[in-house]
């Protein structure tokens, strides 16, 4: 019977000595993942010239008329002005870039269509991310989201 009972309290200690590891361990990643994504929420100095620019001249031959975007910092970091024209037809939507934990890098690439361009950004691995598009169909501005992104921590 003594047997068991060492037995049972060397069990003991050593589950506990293994859960005191494993937090150990957890905690370690926790900080970790929180020291790398330190980008603050808010800009101390924005911009006033455009971020990130597409420009295309129409067909128009009379007018001197383009399809253009332009996005221009906001005092939040993550946030951004897009000002968009289509020869006369102007507008502003806002775009939110996903906190990957570094600054954000916005870009504008051409579209697929004449009048059209794919906004997105460059990851931590400097790889392009599509996500939203700005086209023009039936003499209309128009911003569809191409894709979704979702930033989770461990």
């Amino acid at each position: 019977m003594k047997h068991f009972f060492y037995t049972g309290v060397l069990f003991f200690l050593y589950s506990c000595g293994q859960n005191n590891q494993q937090s150990t361990t957890t905690s370690e990643k926790t900080a970790q993942a929180d020291t790398t994504s330190r980008v603050s929420l808010n800009r101390t100095n924005v911009n006033k010239q455009p971020v990130a620019t597409y420009k295309v001249k129409t067909d128009d031959p009379l007018n001197d008329w383009y399809f253009s975007v332009k996005l221009y910092e906001t005092p939040k970091t993550f946030y951004y002005l897009m000002q968009l024209q289509f020869e006369e037809i102007e507008g502003i939507d806002t775009l939110k870039l996903p906190n990957l934990g570094i600054e954000p890098k916005p870009v504008i690439k051409k579209g697929p269509e004449k009048y059209s361009c794919i906004i997105g950004f460059m990851d931590k691995e400097n790889q392009f991310r599509e996500y939203k598009k700005v086209y023009v169909t039936d003499n209309r501005l128009k911003v569809t989201a191409i894709k979704h992104y979702a930033v989770t921590g461990y």
